[in-house]
């Protein structure tokens, strides 16, 4: 006889009438906790379910028992073994081989991630699964998810009565097989059953009432898991409960009338007023589409309520228009160049328009021709752009003063222009200059000055005549450079000061 049987046989309730799941289980098993080193199949002392069916009714008399609180050994997670477990275990019990992924079960479950694990340690806590092999995370390589084994505890085996054997000696433990059940257990045994026949959904939100309904009060009360089924559900707007809902179902009409074309087909049908999956415009919207667009393209009509615009707009816009079409005949009207009431001048230049261009080809020459002089217009600024970027290139610029502008051109006219040549005789020479009141100074130096003078003149360099009349004075300046050259030098420095002339080089 194996060692479960004999605990078996030590243990056997004694029977109680029908009532809770917890009535009469909790004297004879004070707690339920299988430890971490106990949580794998090698070592755990329950045994194998061979089905789903009968592995959940485990599962509801563990949730209903209060066998196995989790806040005894953790100070942290859920409070008890509740209906979020059973929706856990739900999602496990359909699985062969039970392999589940943590990403499996948040999405099948719609709980975060860390509840999943915990839901996952309670049941293995609760020896309701046992690591087969225990996943593995290794940095670099995809997850390994674990498989676990689902179990019976001995503890539920002891509470019902259920009567196991070893079939073969050199096998597991946990491979046992039922015999048979106490008549104590069996009226249990049929309410897990149900429960496990049934599937436990996920609770809907709270209603706006504050009295809670009786329903709920009376499973609050009892404290047992609530489960709701597949088939029967309440059906609003009557009177009682059918085991149909109506709400929730399609009525096809029979083939016969499908064949013949009579009825219409449940898939619905696209509209024919979409285009594109849009919705196409009326008459309203196409004047407020055209509106809208008119006050992003014209910069004049910024600002301008678009409703405005659009009651401005109505004539052209119901002929069909465009904003392309309505900027070619603005272009032909003539804009204004100060504005403001951009709607009053809309609608002063589109009066009449939409009787004048009245063909598409109308409208298109006027889009032409309006093309024309944009492109016309941005070659001309493309021109002036040039224009101005060579003469500010330049190594000079002509002085904006027109007085100014006349004495450079007159200094420039005498510096450069050629200068008659008069026949003298070969034996005649040129005089030398004459040079009064400046002594020590021979005529061949004179000269010379003079030229060097004329020639730093005609560059804009009067810095040797102005340094001489600060130095000498203004008579014996004109003495030593002659008094044309002194004036001019005089002149050209007085223009430097002043913020309308510039000379020289950049």
């Amino acid at each position: 006889m194996s060692a479960a049987a004999v605990k078996t046989a030590m243990v056997i309730p004694s029977p109680r009438p029908s009532g809770s799941l917890a009535d009469g289980a909790v004297s004879v098993l004070p707690g339920l906790y299988v430890p971490e080193a106990s949580q794998w199949l090698s070592t755990s002392a329950g045994r194998i379910a061979l089905e789903g069916y009968s592995w959940m009714q485990a599962v509801h008399w563990v949730a209903g028992s209060g066998l196995y609180r989790p806040r005894r050994h953790r100070s942290h997670g859920p409070r008890s073994f509740g209906p979020t477990t059973v929706r856990v275990a739900q999602a496990l019990a359909q699985l062969f081989p039970c392999r589940p992924g943590i990403e499996y079960l948040v999405r099948r479950t719609g709980l975060s991630e860390r509840s999943v694990e915990y839901h996952l340690g309670m049941l293995r806590e609760a020896g309701l699964l046992a690591y087969i092999v225990r996943g593995t995370r290794v940095r670099g390589e995809a997850a390994q998810a674990s498989e676990f084994a689902r179990m019976i505890p001995l503890e539920f085996d002891v509470a019902l009565g259920i009567r196991t054997v070893l079939r073969d000696d050199a096998a597991p433990e946990y491979t046992r097989a039922v015999t048979g059940i106490a008549e104590a257990g069996r009226e249990l045994m049929a309410k897990l059953a149900k429960k496990a026949s049934r599937k436990v959904r996920k609770p809907r939100a709270k209603s706006s009432s504050k009295a809670p309904a009786r329903g709920a009060r009376r499973g609050a009360e009892q404290g047992v898991v609530t489960a709701v089924s597949d088939e029967v559900r309440c059906t609003p707007m009557q009177v009682g409960t059918s085991g149909l809902s109506t709400a929730g179902t399609t009525s096809f009409p029979p083939e016969s009338k499908l064949a013949s074309g009579e009825a219409k087909s449940p898939t619905p049908k696209k509209s024919t007023n979409q285009a594109g999956g849009r919705r196409e415009l009326n008459t309203v919207g196409r004047r407020f589409q055209l509106a809208k667009e008119l006050t992003q393209e014209l910069d004049w009509l910024r600002g301008c309520s678009v409703a405005r615009i659009a009651w401005v707009a109505r004539g052209v816009a119901d002929a069909g228009w465009t904003v392309t079409d309505v900027r070619g005949w603005l272009h032909l009207r003539g804009e204004a160049a100060r504005v403001r009431r951009g709607s009053g001048l809309l609608a002063v230049l589109l009066a009449g328009a939409e009787t004048i261009l009245d063909t598409p080809a109308k409208r298109a020459d006027a889009i032409e021709q309006w093309r024309g002089a944009q492109e016309a217009a941005r070659r001309h600024r493309i021109q002036q752009v040039r224009a101005r970027t060579e003469r500010f290139e330049g190594d000079w610029d002509a002085p904006s003063s027109q007085f100014v502008r006349r004495q450079v051109d007159e200094a420039f006219t005498t510096a450069f222009s050629p200068k008659p040549q008069t026949a003298a005789p070969e034996a005649e020479a040129e005089a030398p200059p004459v040079v009064s009141g400046v002594e020590g100074l021979e005529d061949e130096v004179v000269a010379q000055a003079r030229a060097e003078a004329r020639q730093r003149l005609m560059v804009g360099d009067t810095s040797l005549i102005t340094v001489a009349v600060d130095a000498m004075g203004r008579e014996d300046a004109e003495q030593l450079y002659g008094p044309d050259l002194v004036r001019r030098a005089l002149q050209l420095a007085s223009g430097a000061r002043s913020s309308l002339m510039t000379y020289g080089r950049r």
